[in-house]
């Protein structure tokens, strides 16, 4: 393979594959005082924006942090939080908020306590993506973007209007819009989290960032049924084999081939969860000589077999 076809910025290369597919959207009208007590969504990034008036975040583990308008609130993995108008007020589940369904995956939520108007866009998503899925696992618990510099303020205002007309018509295609906006909207606040925070130049995030350990990254990504060694991976990005595994397992955290086989095993268990391919296509596709080789590899990754994997996938959604 041609090195020189390969992409400059192989993190950017991995923001690619953040896409979504929505679980759920709301729009919430709430007049304080109010807290809105936000269960787990395992395996989901959930996000809010302000639209109008401001309220407070608590998320365990991280500090309150106050949204203002225009403000963006990403919990990347999935966990259970609060948003609130004042922290004396007495929250109320989410599943017990006064709602109006305006479609399978949208409602618009009420609560009236004849204050302080706010009104918010949160959803709830997931990454279809494996390589979108392990950037979520390995982002902090907590990411906010304000709109704090003129340029910034601009897009982040406009996608929101955007995004609060489509919530308040909902014309046909507005579930998709607001979804494609969505997408915009957690890749900035990924992109200015990784500009800003020194945690984003560590671990597989600096490794990334590396010209050739992310290359050879993302070769594996995209191409993970290949027979893959040590020697070909630095033979692609133009490295001594030794000088490649020395630097790939500092970078990473893990030496080549240990990363290769869990890359397998994380598009494996997407492939299981989404669709119906046989054992044999998934083995053929990832790079296994047999359906019994790739049942041994995945369960001693996993600790559990294909056929449970599946089952316990399709149970969960």
């Amino acid at each position: 393979m041609d090195t020189f076809l390969q992409p400059a910025d192989p993190l950017g290369e991995a923001l690619h594959f953040l896409r979504m597919s929505g679980s759920y959207y709301a729009r919430c009208e709430f007049s304080a005082p109010w807290a809105l007590e936000l269960p787990a969504f395992p395996g989901t990034l959930m996000f809010h924006v302000v639209t109008s008036g401001s309220c407070t975040m608590v998320v365990p583990g991280a500090e309150p942090r106050a949204l203002r308008p225009g403000g963006l609130a990403l919990v990347p993995h999935g966990q259970g939080h609060r948003l609130e108008s004042e922290a004396i007020a007495p929250g109320i589940g989410l599943f017990e908020v006064p709602r109006e369904e305006v479609s399978d995956r949208y409602e618009l939520l009420r609560i009236d306590g004849g204050g302080d108007p706010v009104t918010l866009i949160c959803g709830v998503v997931r990454f279809d993506h494996p390589a979108g899925r392990y950037l979520m696992g390995i982002l902090p618990r907590l990411i906010v973007l304000d709109s704090d510099t003129p340029l910034q303020q601009e897009w982040l205002q406009s996608t929101v209007r955007l995004m609060a007309h489509e919530a308040r018509t909902l014309l046909p295609g507005g579930e998709t819009v607001i979804t494609r906006l969505a997408d915009v909207l957690v890749i900035q606040a990924i992109r200015s989290w990784l500009e800003g925070d020194p945690e984003a130049r560590a671990g597989w995030l600096g490794a990334m960032r590396d010209p050739q350990i992310g290359r050879a990254i993302n070769h594996i990504h995209r191409s993970p049924g290949q027979e893959w060694t040590v020697a070909r991976l630095a033979h692609e990005v133009a490295m001594s084999r030794s000088a490649f595994s020395a630097r790939f397992t500092n970078l990473v955290g893990e030496p080549p081939m240990q990363y290769v086989a869990r890359w397998r095993m994380l598009v494996a268990r997407s492939m299981l969860a989404e669709g119906t391919a046989a054992l044999a296509e998934i083995a053929d596709k990832l790079g296994y000589r047999s359906e019994a080789a790739f049942s041994r590899a995945f369960k001693r990754e996993t600790g559990m077999s294909p056929g449970v994997a599946r089952a316990t996938a399709r149970a969960s959604s």
